[in-house]
């Protein structure tokens, strides 16, 4: 039976900032609570953009990890580990690559994105073409059924369950499969066992894509069956046999967009960001520049919130009594926009007290830091190790 395991990671391309905490991090600290999270330094993957220059991929990938700390995320709850620390990643990823079509990786919807927007790169390698199969081996490898993904990135995961299910299918000739399908859907419940097993073979006999979906939601929405009952009714459904490599399932999560502070969106290549653990006088300087309504050109001049690059800021920062004040004294022109950027700055500087205090001892000494990877790295080693040997078994190698 396979865990409900959730899996994330991030490249350490740089120190994580605001937009980070608030859009990924958080969900990490509100999942780790609810289930085994392995979280994970892709620092693999950050050589697909950053092959030409890795004399800082170290540095990067300590200060991230002190940085998920300083957020809150508690090591004794999640795994954290670096990814070229497990290398079944990478047997995984070229056992794959062998039978995953070119065409599936040429499709994936941010691949020609990511070229167009890093033209100062040169991104023809294999590797930068590949990455999202990496991905796929990332995830697969430890069979995890949860991958909390925005929007944007769903079509990554429902390539890795292509892959899954095309490995699955190539490999997983497993003996009294059908019977064990069979015992699985009694699990369902009588109704719904009979009512599965009728969709299926509509399916099977008449191509009713239709029974497909509805013999699928009847596996989804049950409660009384494990993760390998459901994986491998899913599989039954359309024919596959064993279950070698789970298809996860993507974990739409909430992300607040936070605003850089020249107005686009916060990213490292705009040069825009503010940092976890920034410097004092330089988040009150960069709040203070930041933009506002075009309309304000004078102290006087009444004002638009929905218009001010800050007032996203207020959105994530401050609370309805003071958004109410923002929303007035803009409009009317009764507060500055240095008055309003005021209360911004204040809660920044006190959300970033507690990421300082909780980073320094690991800042104090080093070897904290060392101890958490080396046994995340042993925890997940324990998992990968488990399933290429599942992998290694069923190609015959």
């Amino acid at each position: 039976m396979f865990a409900s395991r959730v899996l994330s990671g991030m490249r350490p391309t740089g120190a994580l900032h605001l937009g980070h905490y608030h859009g990924v991090l958080k969900n990490w600290l509100d999942l780790q609570n609810e289930y085994p999270c392995f979280f994970f330094v892709a620092d693999w993957h950050a050589l697909t953009t950053h092959y030409d220059d890795t004399s800082k991929l170290q540095d990067f990938t300590h200060e991230m990890i002190i940085d998920w700390l300083a957020a809150g995320i508690d090591p004794n709850n999640s795994t954290l580990f670096i990814q070229s620390k497990v290398p079944e990643h990478a047997e995984l990823f070229l056992l794959l690559s062998m039978g995953t079509p070119l065409t599936w990786l040429e499709r994936v919807p941010t691949y020609k994105d990511q070229i167009e927007k890093l033209k100062d790169k040169d991104l023809s390698t294999y590797g930068f073409l590949g990455y999202p199969l990496l991905q796929a081996a990332d995830i697969l490898i430890y069979r995890a059924q949860y991958i909390p993904v925005g929007e944007d990135q769903v079509p990554h995961i429902e390539m890795t369950r292509e892959i899954a299910r095309r490995f699955n299918h190539l490999y997983g000739k497993e003996t009294n499969f059908e019977q064990n399908a069979i015992l699985a859907s009694r699990k369902l419940g009588s109704k719904l066992s009979k009512l599965y097993l009728e969709l299926r073979n509509e399916y099977h006999e008449q191509g009713n894509l239709e029974s497909l979906n509805q013999a699928k939601n009847i596996v989804e929405e049950s409660q009384n069956i494990s993760i390998y009952d459901s994986e491998l009714l899913f599989s039954y459904i359309e024919g596959a046999r064993k279950i070698i490599l789970a298809e996860p399932k993507a974990l739409l999560t909430k992300a607040a967009r936070l605003i850089g502070v020249d107005g686009q969106k916060m990213s490292k290549s705009y040069g825009n960001t503010i940092t976890m653990r920034e410097d004092k006088l330089s988040v009150e300087k960069k709040i203070k520049t930041m933009p506002t309504d075009p309309a304000r050109i004078r102290r006087f001049d009444k004002g638009d919130p929905e218009k001010c690059p800050v007032w996203s800021f207020h959105k994530i920062y401050t609370d309805e009594e003071t958004h109410e004040w923002v929303k007035k004294g803009c409009t009317t022109a009764s507060i500055g926009c240095i008055e309003c950027k005021k209360p911004v700055i204040n809660a920044i500087l006190k959300e970033q007290e507690i990421f300082f205090e909780r980073a320094q001892p690991y800042l104090d000494d080093s070897s904290l830091v060392k101890n958490i990877i080396a046994s995340g790295c042993d925890k997940a080693r324990v998992i990968a190790r488990e399933t290429m040997e599942d992998v290694r078994e069923v190609m015959g190698l």
